[in-house]
């Protein structure tokens, strides 16, 4: 059983789930008004040539003929990496529904009730995926753009990329859609708006595989109406100067969509096939209706659509033409013309697999992967599993081709492989010393946007420098993340993380940005969230800051403490994680990251008897001479963790070389077992 949630808009209408949910049509009708001084005269034209149109149409052709009609189709993902980025399987499914439904092939127009079978129509409307693009370039039909318009799925996602509408049926998916499950514009407006001419839908009604699903897979077929110029049954179509007629009021009885063959209705959003809303039978099964159960299209209907196919308003005549169809590629035999892949993880720990897909186009049937550090190294399946058993950064390259033409893609430094197991050391951080962020023990996962993690010089918290996260000009919800390389922590018996913090928003407006940390136990595969700073709560300025936010002293930072890393998480595979999620605020700043064990704290540092040099030091530590006839030592990490001992009998000079880089403890001991602690620095 199928159920449309959507509706038509010149900007966003209604919608509904089990009940009718309004949106702020008016206010966006408005705001259209404004950036298009005139336009509701000029649709108020449009719309009633076409009608005219359609009537002298209607009254001319005859559209029992068997006659095809192939409307190019490109799919535009606009995505920020989200559930939204779905695959390319599930528009290849949505691709078969939509053919389906206006082929009448759906299998359910076996349940069109008898009193509308003899009506019901094949639309005769074929739907394929462009092949050459606008600039005469091969192409799947599908094109991804990272872009946080996503999010509201409103008609400026067209502005990221838009194809001579006039070709192409633009189809938008976002991960939303104007509070909708999707919006196209009718006819009429779209010859007035052609940079709007298109539809939108979310990523949900796409399909019945991936994120889609059946319930909500005829809402592009719904909408793909609205675009060949069918109102919704029971009339209206939210034209400015036309009727907009909510659903299941009594007075649409007064109104009519323009088909006459489709019953006058009040329209419904509940499946009771048996209503009777203005005097007789309504057509419930429509998919033009608000009804749960949609299986056919109209012979009256098919041929508005066609009329409409036929009429030079907003270019429709044009779609089908021969010389477009060659143009736009969508009748060629699939030939081979770009290699793509992706993984599904690029940053892992010793000993896991990463998932390869290939993304080739089109009619790809070789394959030549080759994986630098990879288990195997080479594979000619399409969608290897690889192994990466060796910590480093590695590159893949893959070769394909359909046997004749072939073509490479490398993708340098894309696998990061962590040892599976830590290194017996704590987090002292600073960020000192260093323009790399490669050289600390931190390594930032990239968004994709430009919301990128640098080690700055321009502010510290009582230092120089701190690491920074350009959100000044990042995209309303891009996601950034910066996680730690892998520690040992077994044997802890406390633990405690702290770090210093400066964060401000742009404008006078409440700031929704998120900031999390979030801890594993298992190398990376799972995190949970210890800590989450968001709104005022993460500001450390109070007021706006419209330009690039750089903390100009000390007390435009805050520090924040974390005790809740409890002993679950005390393994040889963790790590800690700063995962920020932007939505309009300013940089942030961290700095001074400790992981330490709290009972280090209390350890009495007798500095001003025992002084070791240099210090920070690259490999030898040497004691300086105090009258102590210190025998043996002990060095330990901040958590307390024993990471080497020696004896001092006959030297004052510790090799140091083996330690990573961090902060460290030195015990001290003689004959009579009399300890002394002091702090150094490994660089």
């Amino acid at each position: 059983m199928k159920f449309i949630l959507t509706t038509t808009l010149v900007l966003a209408a209604t919608s509904f789930f089990s009940q009718i949910h309004h949106c702020s049509t008016d206010e966006m009708h408005q705001k259209m008004y404004h950036e298009h001084p005139g336009i509701q005269q000029k649709v108020i034209q449009n719309a009633q040539w076409l009608e005219n149109f359609t009537t002298r149409y209607k009254m001319s052709k005859d559209d029992s003929r068997a006659v095809l009609y192939t409307i190019p189709i490109v799919f535009h993902v606009i995505h920020l990496n989200g559930i939204e980025n779905i695959d390319d399987s599930q528009i290849y499914d949505q691709m078969r529904i939509i053919n389906e439904d206006y082929q009448k092939r759906n299998a359910d127009t076996a349940n069109t009730i008898t009193a509308f079978k003899g009506i019901s129509a094949d639309c005769q409307l074929e739907f394929k995926l462009a092949q050459i693009d606008p600039d005469g370039n091969c192409t799947k039909g599908i094109t991804r753009h990272y872009d946080s318009r996503t999010i509201g799925g409103f008609h400026d996602v067209k502005e990221i990329v838009h194809w001579d509408p006039t070709m192409y049926l633009n189809i938008y998916v976002c991960r939303g859609a104007a509070g909708l499950a999707g919006h196209a514009i009718v006819p009429a407006a779209a010859d007035t708006i052609p940079e709007w001419d298109g539809i939108v839908i979310a990523h949900s009604s796409v399909g019945e595989i991936g994120t889609g699903d059946p319930t909500r897979s005829v809402v592009l077929t719904h909408e793909i109406g609205h675009y060949l110029n069918l109102q919704h049954i029971w009339g209206g179509n939210n034209v400015p100067g036309y009727p907009y007629l909510v659903v299941n009021d009594a007075g649409n009885c007064a109104y009519d969509d323009g088909v006459a063959d489709t019953p006058e209705t009040i329209g419904w959003s509940s499946c009771n096939l048996n209503h009777q809303s203005c005097g007789s039978l309504d057509n419930i099964q429509n998919f033009m209706e608000y009804a749960y159960c949609p299986t056919m299209l109209t012979e009256g209907q098919k041929q508005r659509m066609h009329a409409t196919l036929n009429s030079p308003i907003a270019g429709r005549n044009n779609l089908w033409t021969p010389a477009n169809l060659i143009a736009t590629g969508v009748n060629n035999l699939p030939s081979f013309c770009k290699t793509e892949f992706s993984e599904d993880i690029n940053q892992i720990c010793a000993g896991e697999a990463i998932q390869f897909t290939d993304l080739s186009y089109n009619d790809v049937n070789t394959w030549q992967w080759t994986f630098t550090g990879g288990t195997p190294s080479t594979s000619n399946l399409q969608n290897p599993s690889i192994v990466y058993n060796t910590p480093g950064v590695y590159e893949v390259k893959l070769v394909s081709g359909d046997g004749v033409n072939e073509d490479s893609l490398i993708k340098t430094e894309l696998i990061t492989v962590l040892p599976n197991s830590g290194t017996a050391n704590s987090i002292i951080e600073g960020f000192e010393g260093t323009t790399d962020i490669s050289t600390t023990q931190w390594l930032p996962i990239s968004s994709g946007g430009v919301a990128e993690w640098t080690i700055t010089n321009q502010s510290g918290f009582n230092s120089n420098q701190s690491i920074m996260l350009n959100n000044f000009d990042a995209n309303e919800g891009e996601v950034s993340q910066l996680t730690s390389e892998v520690l040992d922590l077994s044997g802890v018996t406390g633990l405690v993380m702290t770090f210093d913090y400066a964060f401000a928003k742009k404008t006078s407006s409440a700031t929704a940005d998120k900031l999390f940390v979030k801890v594993s136990n298992d190398c990376g595969n799972t995190w949970s969230v210890r800590k989450q700073l968001a709104g005022s709560g993460l500001l450390t300025v109070t007021d706006s800051v419209p330009a690039s936010f750089i903390p100009s002293s000390d007390l435009e930072w805050k520090s924040s403490s974390i005790s809740s890393i409890t002993s679950s998480f005390w393994t040889n595979s963790f790590r800690v994680k700063f995962e920020f999620e932007s939505s309009g605020g300013n940089n942030l700043y961290i700095d001074n990251i400790n992981l330490s064990d709290p009972s280090m704290a209390s350890v009495n540092i007798l500095d001003k008897i025992v002084r070791v040099y240099p210090n920070p030091s690259e490999s030898v530590l040497n004691i300086m001479e105090n009258g102590m006839n210190w025998t043996s030592y002990v060095i330990n990490n901040t958590l307390g963790q024993k990471l080497q001992t020696g004896n001092l009998s006959n030297t004052n000079h510790i090799d140091i070389s083996i330690l990573s880089e961090g902060v460290y403890w030195l015990s001290l001991m003689d004959n009579n077992n009399q300890v002394q602690v002091v702090q150094f620095i490994k660089k």
